[in-house]
């Protein structure tokens, strides 16, 4: 079974709420385990936080689009900004000691170590974030 959900917010601290909404639906009604679910939680709070604060500026006239894709056991999230990109392939290392105190820098480590897979596209404005195994596969009949 598939499905697509989208959602759009504007580029404000208090839209993570109405993306928390949808995670919390998406997970109850897929049957998300616990530990699926914290890990999409956070992984989508800080592309959604980045999206908002480093790629839209907090400009409430930006938008942050997400869509959803769910395929078999897989969820899919796609998370884009209106910002101008940035190089993520170029990241300070956030557990490098000089690194290690500095209050941000930890979102993309993050997104990357809670994801399957996390991507950008369109010069770092779209991140692609996959749970392989978030959507419990259903119980066979006997």
């Amino acid at each position: 079974m598939s499905a697509v959900r989208q959602l759009q917010v504007a580029s404000r601290m208090e839209s993570i709420t109405q993306v928390e909404g949808l995670i919390n639906a998406l997970c109850e009604e897929f049957g998300v385990e616990e530990t699926h679910y914290g890990e999409i939680l956070i992984a989508m709070t800080e592309a959604v936080n980045n999206a908002v604060v480093h790629g839209n500026k907090l400009d409430t006239n930006k938008m942050v689009d997400i869509e959803v894709r769910t395929e078999g056991q897989t969820m899919e999230f796609r998370i884009a900004d209106q910002g101008p990109g940035f190089d993520y392939e170029n990241i300070p290392d956030p557990t490098a000691p000089e690194n290690i105190e500095k209050p941000n820098g930890r979102g993309v480590f993050l997104m990357r170590q809670l994801a399957d897979t996390c991507e950008f596209e369109e010069l770092g404005r779209v991140a692609i974030l996959r749970f392989e195994q978030a959507i419990p596969q259903p119980a066979t009949a006997q």
